[in-house]
């Protein structure tokens, strides 16, 4: 114990090799999918506008690789998205119909009592 020989072995040594990403994740392509559903659904424009820009960059950013192992192309996504800016903006075009009278969803109105 009082030496303070290294008794590491040379020969022994391997080197360390970084491994290869077969397939590495593209959390781009998620957000460029799920992004203008969420917008259709919330009617949030913002997340109708991230959505757009989102994906136009995403699809004027794709490698070839990702051209090859993407599910849905890049324009497909921009379209999805230019759709969810339009819908979160329709009720501006197309107003929703007013609707007069109870709606069934309100507290009933008061009945007086009946002389008997």
């Amino acid at each position: 114990m009082s030496s303070k020989k290294d008794m590491r072995r040379a020969d022994l040594v391997i080197p360390y090799v970084q491994p290869k990403d077969d397939k590495p994740a593209d959390f781009g392509s998620t957000i460029t999918s799920t992004m203008p559903m969420a917008a259709m659904f919330t009617r949030n424009r913002m997340l109708g506008w991230f959505a757009l820009l989102s994906s136009l960059l995403s699809w004027m950013g794709e490698t070839p690789t990702q051209k090859a192992n993407a599910t849905t192309p890049g324009y497909l996504s921009f379209g999805m998205s230019v759709m969810a800016v339009g819908v979160t903006y329709m009720p501006l075009f197309l107003p929703p119909p007013q609707v007069r009278g109870p709606t069934g969803t309100g507290v009933p109105a008061a009945v007086p009592p009946q002389a008997g």
